[in-house]
């Protein structure tokens, strides 16, 4: 089988812009990307826009054109989100078999995480997001979920013969105490809303500006509980996570309601984001780029290193929540 990405040269990338009415002058950048292929184009005009390239077979066009929609949404309540540009109607462009869609370049610098105020400002933005995606559900994008980022990445780990058979078993009691744990852990919070999210709200997908911040990458947005796009902006430690979960809900909550309930499920959800992880990375494992950037994955010790990281948090989960601010 050829790798996925085998046919898209950077002639291809040319073309393909030119089709939908970007035409490059012939200088370009490969961003830092794995799940897709994304470039900065210089025009001929001497704009610069920024194309990304779908995995296939990862959405469907509708699920592509529904997270478009939902940044463009937010986009034009002034929320400072990076949008796809339309063209002739639509923001989904296909050409050479690959799906695409074009963005205004917009720079920045990593988020100081640290900062009160950076984390309310970054808060206030989140609210108004949330407020924005609890107004309609998503139709065809997926929720995210024991079953999706848990149960079924899990089993298919399981049958992938890509875990060493000396540390199976091994990983496969503690990854099902874990899963155990996770829907403990949902059915005690009871029935939390789901909302529209952006789904990856960590320090990369957050760029820094001296006018604030934007986000960018909508590609994992998902239904889910609002926590979700809240818990990777703190930090690792118990007092840091209590003071930095008060500046952001400083500003969230300006905007938007936040149930308490949620916070019981931020080391439940870090479970499901790190064995989704491991299957990720395993089920791209054909893709050149894969085994390039994750040289460790396949290895024994990183297995062990898993088997450890799930122990622990197991051990979280029985701890009591962070208090609500």
């Amino acid at each position: 089988m050829p790798p996925v990405y085998e046919g898209l040269t950077p002639d291809a990338v040319l073309d393909a812009l030119d089709s939908a009415g970007w035409r490059g002058d012939g200088r370009m950048l490969a961003l830092n990307s794995y799940e897709n292929r994304v470039y900065q184009v210089n025009l001929e005009d001497e704009s610069v826009v920024v194309a990304k390239f779908y995995r296939p077979n990862r959405w469907s066009d509708a699920q592509i054109l529904e997270e478009h929609a939902f940044s463009t949404e937010l986009a034009g309540r002034e929320i400072p989100v990076v949008a796809p540009f339309a063209r002739e109607g639509t923001t989904l462009h296909a050409f050479g078999g690959f799906r695409f869609a074009v963005y205004p370049r917009r720079g920045g610098r990593t988020p100081e995480l640290e900062s009160e105020e950076v984390l309310e400002w970054i808060g206030r933005f989140l609210g108004r997001i949330h407020a924005v995606g609890a107004t309609a559900p998503f139709a065809e994008r997926p929720a995210l979920d024991l079953d999706a980022f848990g149960t079924e990445p899990r089993q298919w780990l399981l049958d992938s013969g890509m875990i060493p058979a000396d540390v199976r078993e091994a990983w496969q009691s503690v990854s099902a105490q874990a899963l155990q744990r996770v829907a403990q852990a949902f059915s005690l919070a009871g029935p939390v809303r789901r909302i529209r999210l952006h789904g990856d709200v960590h320090a990369g997908n957050v760029l820094w500006t001296d006018r604030g911040p934007h986000f960018v990458d909508f590609d994992d947005a998902r239904m889910g509980p609002a926590v979700q796009d809240l818990w990777m902006l703190l930090p690792g430690d118990r007092q840091g996570a209590m003071r930095s979960l008060k500046s952001l809900l400083d500003g969230y909550r300006r905007f938007q309601d936040f149930d308490a309930r949620e916070l019981a499920l931020i080391e439940p959800l870090r479970t499901l984001r790190l064995l989704h992880y491991s299957a990720w990375i395993a089920r791209r494992w054909d893709d050149p780029a894969f085994p390039a950037a994750f040289p460790w994955f396949n290895t024994q010790r990183y297995w062990q290193d898993r088997i450890l990281e799930l122990r622990e948090q197991s051990a979280a989960m029985e701890e009591d929540p962070l208090p609500l601010p």
